[in-house]
């Protein structure tokens, strides 16, 4: 496969190349630096009235001639920014099933012909999460997807599948989102679980298969990028990691290393602290959390109460890893399925390769659990975290190994309110005393593929008296919840925990599902 991480602004068309030029202008800086919007997020996504061109032509000129120049009155002449984002759903009842049902016709955006700014065109309708999140998330989809498809939104589902082999087309990856600021990352990999996912919806499995299995090829390729040149003393390269004993496991990255576009300002006062030399490795290595979905937590932290601590690329992480297990594996199947017997027989023994890694490397007999592998003290690292449990929910780990982990569950991470993430409490989102939808939906479905069914039950018990009594009590679901203290909102990260909430919705419903309720 070509070679596409590294993405070249010339060769991208005019709307894009122009939001990417922009992010580099001196105005954008500069609004960013001062603090004009409480949330950085809102200019990185604001669209331009006039011609970029000209726009960076009267800053530069007015900037320097008026000495009574006001920034934000120039932004409101120049630019649109993006709308308030409050959903506003009205009932006659407190019916949360309802209310989920309304919230999928909220959270729905149509095909988008954009036409400057940092929004990626989409030719098919797409949901988005809520709050600040006003564009298609890639591993979010999968969980929202869940339950779309219990509330017969099956075309839509298959829209946004559309939409991503889409973006893969154009971008070489599935982007993190439908912005221009996200295409040198992507997220966790759950193209194969989306298609899996849609498979018995489909009058015949096989031409969906044939449409769809490239793309599949194509994920697989991106992620292992660069594998032919770990060679000798190499055993690094992007994405891959070539580990101690010849086998290939996978890490999460980002070849821009400059601050985020989205988090501009953040990023910069982060790395004030560190020499100039260390900066492109931080920015770096705070991009390749954000590919990771878990943006930010302790697993990424040398030390867990700070952030610009950030080493995430040292991590080899189970949760990756695993669900790129499930990718090599789907792809065997399907490609046996189509009659291609000697692709299959190579995927499956990539999969078989990679489960035998995962397996040395991060099951730790001692504790019973699965750990993230760290390539400094080529050892685990030491938080424990639920992406321990992807082993289960892709039926690598061994009888025994479930039952320990199980164990593990209950003893470390399961509360009153539902599963915390790491035992660590930080004042990190993807930590402790917080909860998520998809972490939970990985749990359940691991333990039941293991015969865990009453722990399980257990879990989405707790979990939906959570979201239910917060709804309850505000009226509203949430992207994250507090599971220790389930009176107090979730807390941590860059941002206010947003409403919506895309996977909140999707995971109850499946939740519902599985209970019979």
């Amino acid at each position: 496969m070509q070679d596409k991480q590294t993405i070249k602004i010339a060769e991208l068309d005019t709307i894009t190349q122009d939001s990417l030029m922009f992010f580099e202008s001196e105005l954008f800086k500069t609004v960013q630096l001062n603090s004009v919007f409480e949330d950085s997020k809102t200019f990185a996504d604001a669209t331009f009235k006039v011609p970029l061109q000209e726009i960076l032509k009267q800053y530069d000129l007015k900037s320097k001639s008026d000495p009574g120049f006001d920034l934000k009155s120039f932004i409101t002449e120049y630019f649109y920014l993006p709308e308030d984002t409050e959903l506003n759903i009205t009932l006659a009842t407190d019916d949360i099933k309802l209310y989920i049902n309304e919230l999928w016709k909220a959270l729905e955006r149509q095909a988008t012909n954009v036409t400057s700014g940092s929004l990626l065109p989409l030719k098919y309708p797409y949901l988005v999460p809520g709050g600040r999140f006003r564009e298609i998330y890639y591993w979010d989809s999968y969980f929202s997807s869940l339950g779309l498809i219990e509330s017969g939104h099956v075309q839509l589902v298959n829209d946004m599948l559309t939409n991503f082999i889409d973006l893969q087309s154009r971008y070489g990856c599935i982007p993190n989102g439908n912005r221009t600021y996200y295409i040198s990352r992507s997220q966790p990999p759950i193209l194969a679980l989306l298609v899996e996912l849609l498979l018995p919806t489909k009058t015949s499995e096989l031409t969906f298969l044939a449409e769809t299995i490239q793309s599949l090829e194509v994920e697989y390729q991106f992620w292992m990028q660069g594998s032919e040149h770990l060679q000798g003393a190499v055993s690094e390269h992007r994405r891959v990691v070539k580990m101690p004993n010849g086998s290939y496991l996978n890490r999460y990255w980002d070849d821009n290393s400059s601050p985020r576009a989205e988090s501009y300002r953040e990023d910069i006062e982060l790395s004030t602290g560190l020499p100039e030399d260390l900066r492109p490795a931080f920015y770096r290595n705070i991009r390749a959390a954000c590919e990771s979905g878990w943006d930010f937590s302790s697993r990424w932290l040398a030390d867990s109460n700070n952030l610009s601590s950030i080493r995430t690329t040292r991590i080899v992480p189970v949760d990756l890893n695993c669900l790129l297990f499930k990718l090599e594996q789907s792809l065997s199947k399907y490609y046996l399925a189509l009659g291609d017997k000697e692709k299959s027989t190579s995927y499956q023994k990539k999969a078989m390769a990679r489960k035998s890694a995962i397996q040395l490397y991060m099951w730790s007999d001692s504790d019973g659990f699965y750990y993230d592998y760290d390539l400094d003290t080529k050892t685990h690292h030491p938080v424990r975290s639920l992406a321990g449990v992807l082993p289960l929910f892709v039926g690598l780990a061994q009888d025994k190994q479930a039952i320990e982990v199980a164990n593990n569950i209950e003893t470390f991470f399961l509360k009153e309110g539902g599963l915390i993430t790491t035992v660590v409490n930080t004042k990190q989102q993807w930590d402790s005393p917080n909860g998520w939808a998809p972490l939970h939906w990985f749990c359940v479905q691991g333990l039941r593929l293991y015969q865990q069914d009453e722990l399980a039950q257990n879990i989405m018990n707790n979990w939906l008296n959570t979201t239910h009594a917060h709804f309850y009590h505000t009226g509203k679901l949430m992207e994250k919840y507090n599971v220790c203290q389930q009176q107090n909102i979730a807390s941590g990260g860059e941002y206010e925990v947003q409403e919506g909430f895309g996977w909140t919705n999707g995971v109850n419903q499946a939740f519902y599902k599985l209970l019979n309720v």
